[in-house]
């Protein structure tokens, strides 16, 4: 508490990111990071870019970056935004896109900034329970009257379930609410679900955002973009420009440019992922876990005679971070970032070693 903050910033609940310490020998599987470096051409554009002029101002259309983008998804880049990192461009999302006049419509388990950004922009906002199974059904999100909805965002596959809806699912609940911006945040869409960037051509109240944080290996760079109608896309750049007319650094651009050519890179370590993934599911089931089926390059688990706060810090003791969320309807459960097979290897011995029983 503070008398210089005003009475918004006193009421504000922050996005706890994930813990980054520094101890020996970690092992950080809680923040969803590559385990994997990025495309070394993009280091190299990266490393040319900051030998260039940075006394200039870098270029606020991003423009080289929006034809980038525009060409491998077959769009124009007047369809294309940029930001720095999704968050940003989900920031921009809310204060630009959602009306505040009635809820945002979102589910009770996803991505723990959307709620953050409801209490920042005096969102209001109404949230979904998942199915017993943890999906997502659309058809809840069904009103009467169209004005009761603010809007809809959907992390697509689901933040903190690795779930994910079909593209005719997406269809659908976008053509249920015609007149209500709905956003698909695909931060893991790489790592084995389908994009719904191509129903964007024919669906103008679709916006879909990605990332270069999880399956390009970016996580440092910070770039972020959106995928939408141009009309949406207008939108998003007025409130840019009423913000920071200069998101995104030289070597931002460049680096994202270069990572984004060099797809054969994309496809080697997003493929490497998924088979490691595919791999430590039945190692940990084995070991009694239950473990929710994933699209993404984190797991959600949970063990019946082991509480997960338990289990998290003592893996913690041993220099292994997972994440413990504090959702009412996980807090039972812990979210394990895909590693290495190195890494799932140190993994599953140390859990093996936990869960015996004590003599």
């Amino acid at each position: 508490m503070s008398r210089f903050w005003n009475a918004q910033v006193h009421d504000l609940h922050p996005y706890i990111p994930g813990e980054q310490p520094r101890i020996s020998n970690l092992l950080k599987l809680n923040t969803n990071e590559s385990p994997y470096g990025p495309s070394p051409r993009a280091k190299e554009a990266v490393c040319a870019a900051a030998t260039d002029d940075l006394r200039l101002y870098p270029d606020p259309l991003a423009s080289d970056l929006r034809a980038t983008i525009a060409k491998l998804h077959d769009t124009s880049p007047d369809n294309v935004f940029v930001g720095n990192g999704s968050d940003e461009v989900l920031a921009h999302v809310f204060r630009g896109l959602f009306h505040d006049d009635a809820p945002l419509f979102f589910s009770d388990v996803t991505y723990g900034f959307y709620p953050v950004f409801c209490g920042l922009f005096r969102q209001q906002s109404r949230e979904f329970p998942l199915t017993p199974d943890f999906r997502i059904d659309i058809t809840a999100y069904d009103t009467q009257e169209e004005r009761d909805c603010g809007g809809i965002i959907v992390a697509n596959p689901n933040a903190n379930t690795g779930l994910s809806l079909s593209l005719d699912e997406i269809e659908s609940l976008a053509r249920r609410h015609p007149n209500r911006v709905v956003v698909i945040d695909e931060a893991y869409v790489d790592f084995g679900a389908e994009s719904a960037i191509p129903l964007t051509k024919t669906l103008d109240n679709l916006l879909v955002v990605q990332t270069l944080s999880k399956s390009y290996a970016l996580a440092g760079l910070r770039v972020g973009f959106a995928i939408g109608s141009a009309e949406l896309i207008e939108g998003l750049n007025r409130v840019k420009d009423s913000f920071n007319s200069y998101p995104l650094s030289r070597t931002s651009q460049a680096g994202a440019i270069a990572a984004l050519e060099d797809q054969a890179w994309l496809k080697n370590i997003t493929n490497r992922v998924q088979n490691t993934r595919d791999s430590l599911i039945p190692a940990l089931e084995n070991l009694g876990f239950q473990v929710l089926p994933s699209c993404a390059n984190f797991i959600l688990v949970r063990h019946s005679a082991h509480p997960a706060g338990t289990l998290a810090a003592q893996l913690r003791e041993r220099a292994i971070l997972v994440r413990h969320l504090s959702t009412p309807r996980i807090r039972d459960w812990l979210r394990i970032t895909i590693g290495t097979d190195e890494d799932s290897t140190r993994l599953t011995d140390t859990l093996k070693d936990l869960l015996q029983p004590q003599s």
